[in-house]
């Protein structure tokens, strides 16, 4: 009886490690269809010409949603709206910059005409009305009036017809409860609205970054400038710009005046007021009975920021993140593994001009909320040397798949982080899934190989590290697999 027992011990052994073996050489014969070509290949599609940019809402970014969902057909994932198509539909207006425009210092007692040059010294405003202004100059810090803090950078002011000069964010640095209260005056909009209200006619915002997530104001011109400009329309001033910024920061007391010198801006615009955008979503469904009801979502954003002046490519910034996912879903789709679990694959509209796709998928969910595992977001997953995975360290039964398939394939440096609470502005589309009560993680390299160009034209595919593109979406497929497939995970 005893031998009778040994015997099918021994045979269960035999039979459960050759099954093993068989899943083995099935899983890595597809992890090694994964190729960093395709990848780079898939990216330079993303990033060129005829997407315009994939400004959300532009027909370049409707066409790069149907590129994408025609490879998600292609290979064989499904459609993950209800309707039977790809598509989940958003209001999304936008603005087309027709031409760089232009900025001139105007010729004053102190200081000679000097035309700036674009991209160098400044890029256009996504959304600025078309138009020329010209008038003197004011500075005015953070461009909030928040009584209820004290804080008022407008005090005693009067900016009528005056062109401001603005930082970006708010003066409070800590993340913290109070951090909260400053949030409302943190977005550009409510800077934006609060300089026209006040009678401003345009405005020069110390960021050079090009940005569609602004307001569209009639007759409100505005472009945005680096630090080195603003230095130069301090000169004369008896202060420094970066003096003057610091104060603010160091003293949460306001400091704007009077630059005494006069600009010029032009714009040549067009707005779209009722255009719509989309995320593009599809969806491998479990192939377990009971678990498939279960879903895990992985995201990246599609859109990037057009071509305010020229073409800003948006490799990096997101078409990295975007083909990283469709790799990993090509992958998942023709694997011989099927996952117990469903897996849904969102590419977000709308991030860059204010999160709308992800608002959009939490506010109509794709899958109910109760029945996902986790979510999981990509961006700027294209250039480094290893990962990061945040909020990995709070989700430990999940960040276990990642660092076993990253340890046994991949031997990157993989790190990760603790979740903690952001008292600002959401400002990716995982803060926006976070804040709606989803477990939500973020995957992101270490380590720089190339030049970050963020937002900036030269973010194309030299920008890219294709060796670190391709472990990532290697590290989603066998990652997601695992997670899928676990019958011990909660969805509590």
């Amino acid at each position: 009886m005893h031998s009778g027992y040994s015997f099918l011990f021994l045979f269960c052994l035999i039979f459960l490690n050759g099954y093993a073996q068989e899943d083995e050489k099935l899983l890595l014969k597809t992890f090694h269809s994964i190729s960093s070509h395709d990848l780079l290949s898939d990216a330079a599609e993303l990033s060129s010409p005829k997407y315009g940019g994939r400004l959300s809402g532009s027909p370049g970014y409707w066409a790069a949603a149907k590129w994408v969902a025609a490879e998600l057909e292609k290979a064989g994932v499904k459609p993950g709206m209800n309707d039977g198509t790809y598509f989940q539909t958003f209001p999304n207006a936008y603005s087309d910059v027709l031409t760089p425009g232009s900025l001139t210092l105007l010729a004053g007692k102190n200081n000679p005409k000097k035309e700036y040059h674009f991209p160098d010294n400044y890029f256009p405003g996504s959304n600025s009305a078309s138009g020329t202004v010209s008038g003197e100059m004011i500075y005015v810090g953070y461009g909030i009036s928040a009584p209820e803090l004290g804080y008022n950078d407008y005090q005693n002011l009067n900016v009528k017809g005056k062109i401001l000069l603005m930082e970006t964010g708010v003066p409070y640095t800590g993340n913290d409860i109070t951090l909260q209260k400053w949030e409302p005056y943190s977005y550009h909009r409510y800077k934006f609205q609060r300089a026209k209200e006040l009678g401003a006619a345009g405005l020069l915002y110390v960021s050079k970054i090009a940005n569609p997530n602004t307001s569209y104001l009639d007759g409100f011109v505005y472009a945005h400038v680096s630090e080195a400009v603003a230095e130069e329309l301090f000169a004369g001033t008896g202060e420094k710009y970066a003096d003057a910024s610091a104060s603010i920061k160091k003293s949460l007391q306001p400091h704007s005046l009077a630059l005494n010198k006069k600009v010029k801006i032009s714009a040549s615009t067009k707005h779209f007021p009722e255009s719509q955008s989309c995320n593009v979503v599809g969806r491998i469904e479990g192939s377990d009975p009971k678990l498939k009801s279960e879903a895990i979502i992985v995201g990246a954003h599609l859109d990037a920021v057009g071509s305010p002046g020229c073409l800003f490519p948006g490799a990096l910034d997101n078409a990295s993140g975007s083909v990283d996912i469709l790799a990993a879903a090509k992958a998942l789709a023709s694997s011989g593994i099927k996952p117990a679990r469903t897996i849904i694959f969102i590419f977000f509209g709308g991030e860059e001009c204010g999160l709308y796709g992800s608002k959009k998928s939490v506010e109509s969910p794709v899958w109910p909320k109760e029945k996902v595992v986790c979510m999981i977001n990509l961006d700027m997953v294209g250039n480094g040397t290893g990962f990061r995975l945040g909020n990995g360290k709070t989700f430990p039964e999940i960040l276990k798949h990642f660092e076993g398939a990253n340890n046994k394939y991949l031997h990157r440096d993989l790190a990760a982080t603790e979740s903690r609470v952001n008292y600002g502005r959401p400002r990716t589309d995982g803060a926006v899934f976070e804040k709606g009560g989803y477990k939500t993680l973020s995957l992101n390299t270490s380590g720089t190989v190339r030049t970050v160009y963020y937002h900036h034209p030269l973010d194309n595919t030299d920008a890219l590290t294709p060796e670190i593109m391709e472990d990532a979406a290697k590290l989603l497929y066998v990652g997601l697999l695992g997670l899928a497939n676990d019958q011990n995970i909660s969805v509590e």
